[in-house]
């Protein structure tokens, strides 16, 4: 099964709450939340990856 990565913007000013990352087979192994900016904000350093 494919990974999934679970992120929380911690903005104040964002409106987005969690998004869910689903990758594909073809992800490299050390890909994480720093990789991405918020879909909402465009925020980067404001991504938190959630703990299961």
């Amino acid at each position: 099964m494919p990974a999934t990565l679970e992120v929380v913007c911690t903005d104040d000013s964002c409106e987005l709450d969690m998004f869910e990352l689903h990758y594909t087979y073809d992800m490299p192994d050390d890909v994480g939340v720093t990789d991405f900016q918020c879909p909402c904000c465009g925020g980067v350093e404001s991504l938190r990856e959630v703990a299961l």
